[in-house]
């Protein structure tokens, strides 16, 4: 049995929205206001008595480069909506990347955990410690009958998001990942792309998450889309079992010339990689290939062009970026 079902779910992520009681929105409030927000954020964090206060740097939206918003972007630490946000956005990111504090996003503060594979609960601890200490120093803007009020409708309540990053390759060759995502937005689950609202899905790589926020706890939320998620593990399963039984040579062939692109090609686009990484980690799983999983998901990240030009050191042209990604891949498979 895979790690925390690692084969199939890449990354859980819980995230809090929040607002401070006595600021308006961010859509109304004034750059004073914002700068209140982010000084009282980094305060509750900087100045506990806790290790947290050692562990967190500060990443300010005007001061870093686009590259490195861009890679703090598919990073999945920050959101594409802060990274535009050079006027007054902010984030507090854990040493470890495992917490990121967005501050000045749609609402004031949005606490993010992530971790890998299917831990939406551990996530879930974490995030509620976090929120925990900076309410011991800020005031939330809170409802005793709606419960935390946020800028989107859809968030009063818990304010929280729970999502669950997963990897859905048999279903979408067999062609029943249509019925699948289809039946699970019927029952109040969002599925996005890799980066969130509005975003595509790049190597079959999909974003499950929940959509209401209100009437339910935070545990049965959580438990919810876990149990989710937990069926869409298992249709993903029986899809690749049945279809490494039935045509066992057209995906062995499949896998090998994407494995082969992947370790000798000299350009490759991100779409283009998205697709042969796509195959290549069903080959690791189906044991087909010898690659770890983990470091397949490492690859997937590193080569994102914002992450690619910063390990490179320097902003490149598309056409320089897809050369050095096809030497990187290689490089990398290989070594």
């Amino acid at each position: 049995m895979f790690d925390h079902d690692n084969d199939v779910v890449i990354s859980s992520r819980i995230r809090l929205a929040r607002n401070l009681s006595d600021i308006p929105f961010p859509s109304v409030m004034t750059e004073s206001e914002a700068e209140k927000v982010k000084e009282s954020v980094k305060k509750a964090i900087f100045d506990s008595k806790t290790i947290l206060s050692t562990q967190f740097l500060e990443y300010d939206m005007k001061k870093i480069t686009p590259l490195e918003r861009q890679s703090l972007v598919e990073r999945h630490l920050i959101s594409p909506d802060l990274a535009q946000n050079t006027k007054n956005g902010s984030a507090l990111i854990k040493n470890d990347g495992t917490v990121s504090i967005l501050i000045n996003e749609e609402d004031h503060l949005r606490i993010q955990t992530i971790f890998n594979g299917l831990n939406l609960k551990e996530a879930w601890d974490l995030a509620d410690k976090i929120d925990d200490l900076i309410e011991e120093n800020i005031s939330y803007a809170f409802d005793e009958k709606l419960g935390y009020l946020t800028a989107c409708p859809t968030n009063v309540g818990t304010g929280i998001r729970a999502s669950v990053m997963v990897h859905l390759p048999a279903l979408t060759i067999t062609g029943q990942i249509g019925n699948v995502l289809n039946s699970v937005s019927k029952i109040g689950i969002a599925v996005r792309g890799m980066y969130g609202e509005g975003t595509q899905s790049l190597g079959d790589i999909y974003q499950i998450s929940n959509q209401v926020t209100l009437g339910q706890s935070e545990i049965d939320i959580i438990e919810n889309l876990e149990g989710i998620v937990k069926q869409i593990i298992s249709n993903e399963r029986k899809s690749r079992e049945d279809l490494y039984k039935k045509r066992k040579v057209q995906i062995e062939d499949r896998i090998g010339r994407s494995y082969g692109l992947l370790t000798n090609a000299k350009v490759m686009s991100t779409q283009e990689f998205m697709k042969l990484i796509s195959d290549v980690r069903l080959g690791a799983v189906l044991n087909i290939v010898n690659l770890d999983i983990q470091k397949i998901d490492e690859i997937t990240t590193h080569i994102q062009p914002g992450n690619l030009q910063k390990i490179i050191g320097k902003q490149l042209e598309p056409y320089e970026r897809d050369i050095k990604r096809a030497e990187y891949v290689s490089k990398l498979i290989k070594g």
